[in-house]
């Protein structure tokens, strides 16, 4: 997606890209990050936070994933911080960045918090989730039967997290077969950092890695990667797209992860 600064704007592009996943007859779809709203202002997601389990975006979420028959990870989304999480240090204007995944049901499954807050500044470029965001604490997996019949455990992570080996190492402990990395990442880094990242930690834990991302220029003139993509657990890039609001799709395989781990089974060599 390429977000813009209108709830209403995002939320319909979401449901025409979710849509026409599910034509294509996708099983599980992944928003980006922030695909509710990218603001002029950090501030501006405060205005349309929601207490986990109630609000209009949790709604549409909800709808959406029952009226297509999809599991649905939704990117992120501000979730209102409960008062016993805030310390009397803590701002009381601070959200969490939060994952939700919806069932075909339509039932919240899982809730992931965004852990690792990005901060960035290069002199002409000064990024700080924390000034407005909380930081997770814990690792999240939920499991997901696909229509062939396998039941994957499925990782979650978000964007700045992806440069945390240490969290997808738990996940690969926990026996996650695919880890998915909804993400903003900026321009700037991402043109360096963001495909050996993501095909390290597909390597390295032996896994499928999803990551869905913003991509393009955004109406409030900040500027994301991109290079939406699927990787298998060999680091291998199934399928991408480099930027604008689309569909980027691959089977995913179950035997070819069980095939990687026999061939080279090295999560059953560590020693750490």
């Amino acid at each position: 997606m390429v977000s813009t600064t209108e709830l209403q704007g995002n939320l319909d592009c979401a449901h025409a890209l979710l849509r026409t996943a599910a034509l294509e007859g996708a099983e599980l779809a992944v928003l980006p990050e922030y695909f509710c709203l990218l603001g002029h202002r950090d501030t501006d997601k405060l205005a349309i936070q929601e207490p986990f389990g109630a609000g209009p975006i949790q709604r549409f979420l909800g709808d959406t994933a029952r009226e297509l028959g999809l599991w649905i990870v939704a990117g992120t989304m501000p979730v209102s911080a409960a008062h016993d999480d805030l310390t009397p240090a803590d701002p009381a204007d601070r959200v969490y960045n939060s994952t939700l995944v919806y069932s075909p049901a339509g039932q919240c499954v899982a809730r992931y918090d965004k852990i690792h807050l990005f901060r960035f500044d290069n002199g002409q470029e000064c990024y700080d989730e924390s000034r407005v965001l909380m930081p997770g604490h814990a690792p999240q997996v939920f499991e997901l039967t696909s229509r062939d019949g396998h039941c994957w455990r499925v990782g979650l992570s978000v964007c700045y997290d992806l440069r945390f080996p240490e969290l997808y190492r738990a996940y690969a402990r926990a026996g996650v077969d695919l880890l998915l990395v909804p993400s903003a990442f900026t321009h700037t880094t991402g043109q360096d950092h963001w495909e050996v990242l993501l095909r390290a930690r597909a390597i390295e834990n032996l896994a499928f890695v999803v990551a869905a991302a913003q991509g393009g220029r955004h109406a409030n003139t900040r500027r994301t990667w991109g290079h939406s993509m699927l990787i298998d657990p060999w680091g291998s890039v199934l399928a991408e797209r480099a930027a604008g609001a689309g569909v980027v799709s691959a089977d995913l395989d179950f035997a070819r992860m069980e095939s990687c781990r026999a061939q080279l089974p090295a999560l059953l060599h560590r020693v750490m």
